[in-house]
């Protein structure tokens, strides 16, 4: 009796999801040709599929990151009160000075603090405050500011792979999967550094002899006094106070059980009181384009998750492992990457998290670890685990659209005049993310298979 009206349903979620998938890429399409704006592409997508009924409009809503997006606001919030101060021109002429004006050790000095700060704070709060900074270097010294901006988003997500609270999707990895801060740091930092420094000698052979500047910029630039720049030293003051605290409550967040969107945020609006600024000239400085556009993002994606594909992908592709560990975890780690770098990071740690605990019990029913948790976290579920946080978080970088920091960082960069586009991301983006991907898969191998009594 049931029959035809189960046909009917699967027919239906079918056309759903063929719609979400056929829209998504006709958008994905418009954006990767620049055919049409972004932002205008994006939302337009989100609205036929509104239209046409492929998601409700509530699963829409709800698949906006509000986290993210309250983030970007607090931070962009913040940065623009500081920069008023002079305090960005203050610290690129300080690093300018300090690296004796050479643009490699320049790129290599940046790059190595996104790093570090991205494992500590959240990779987009990373690139909002380095992003500045970057783009006044460049500028004084004459160089292209693009690469310096695209590497810079690549080891945001690097970084942010090392600890729990460096990206998002480990965040939701260590909530569903009840993994500690030191079991991130201790599994995952290693090949984070690996990753790190062997994309360090890459640039270096790559960029020796195309990163150059002048003598007299050079010495132009040693010649500068990092006081100067500094503009109102009373503002300045309060807000780096007001930074520090907002610093402190992202590092306690997560013991505080609060997002660090809503820290970054109230910070935001206590330091326009506190500095006496302008709460519309603050609004004004906030890249509402890069806001829509996330959001645009998140809901076109939120339909594709809501109608099961990530789910059928990450089913078929399990599927065809049977039950062999070290296949299943190459298969989450290199599926997860790909999904990533097309539909972010997010979404597809979401849909994957379930299919990892039922691939852990299944195993562990397998291999009669029922007694043995200790045993099973060892060499079963951390396999899985970290295979998942690596490809999803380094699998980010493959596109502009893989993590939240790509798209922020080339919406910075348009707004300052200059054009990224999706072939200039993928430029560099490609053999990041291949490189360390293909060291995470050796990672993955000696660390939980080589040396496994299993």
């Amino acid at each position: 009796m049931n029959e035809p009206c189960e046909t009917a349903e699967a027919v239906y979620w079918e056309m759903t999801m063929l719609v979400s998938i056929s829209i998504f890429f006709i958008v994905y399409i418009l954006m990767v040709t620049e055919k049409l704006d972004r932002v205008v592409a994006a939302m337009l997508g989100v609205a036929v599929l509104l239209l046409l009924r492929a998601m409700p409009y509530e699963t829409a809503l709800e698949s906006i990151d509000l986290d993210v997006i309250f983030l970007l606001v607090g931070m962009m919030t913040v940065v623009d009160i500081l920069a008023q101060t002079g305090l960005f021109e203050w610290v690129a002429i300080y690093i300018a000075q300090r690296a004796w004006g050479n643009p490699l050790i320049i790129l290599v000095g940046l790059l190595a603090a996104t790093a570090v700060l991205s494992a500590f704070l959240d990779n987009v709060t990373t690139v909002v405050l380095i992003a500045p900074v970057t783009i006044l270097i460049t500028q004084i010294l004459e160089l292209r500011t693009t690469p310096f901006l695209i590497l810079e988003a690549l080891f945001s997500n690097i970084g942010g792979t090392a600890t729990l609270v460096g990206d998002p999707p480990n965040i939701l990895i260590g909530s569903r999967g009840g993994l500690s801060f030191n079991a991130f740091l201790l599994n995952l930092a290693p090949i984070v550094i690996l990753c790190a420094l062997a994309v360090f000698v890459g640039i270096l052979l790559s960029q020796r002899n195309t990163l150059k500047t002048t003598g007299a910029l050079r010495a132009r630039i040693m010649k500068a006094h990092p006081a100067k720049a500094i503009l109102d030293p009373w503002r300045l003051k309060r807000g780096l106070t007001v930074f520090f605290v907002i610093l402190v409550g992202f590092s306690a967040s997560r013991f505080l059980n609060v997002q660090p969107g809503i820290i970054a945020l109230s910070g935001a609006l206590f330091m326009i009181v506190y500095t006496k600024s302008s709460l519309r000239a603050s609004m004004e400085k906030v890249e509402w384009e890069t806001i829509l556009f996330l959001m645009g993002l998140f809901m076109l994606v939120g339909a594709l998750e809501h109608n099961g594909l990530f789910r059928e992908i990450a089913r078929h592709l399990f599927g065809l492992t049977q039950g062999h560990l070290f296949a299943t975890s190459m298969a989450v780690l290199w599926a997860s990457a790909l999904l990533s770098a097309f539909f972010g990071n997010i979404p597809v740690v979401i849909a994957m998290i379930p299919l990892v605990h039922s691939l852990i019990d299944s195993m562990q029913g397998q291999m009669n670890l029922h007694q043995s948790p200790d045993l099973l976290n060892a060499y079963v579920a951390y396999p899985l685990w970290w295979s998942l946080a690596l490809g999803a978080c380094l699998g980010g970088n493959g596109t502009i659209f893989g993590a939240a920091a790509n798209v922020v960082i080339i919406q910075i960069a348009r707004r300052n005049g200059y054009k990224i586009t999706f072939k200039d991301f993928l430029r560099y983006s490609v053999p990041v993310t291949v490189l360390t991907l293909l060291l995470s898969s050796v990672y993955i191998y000696f660390r939980y298979f080589i040396f496994s009594p299993l």
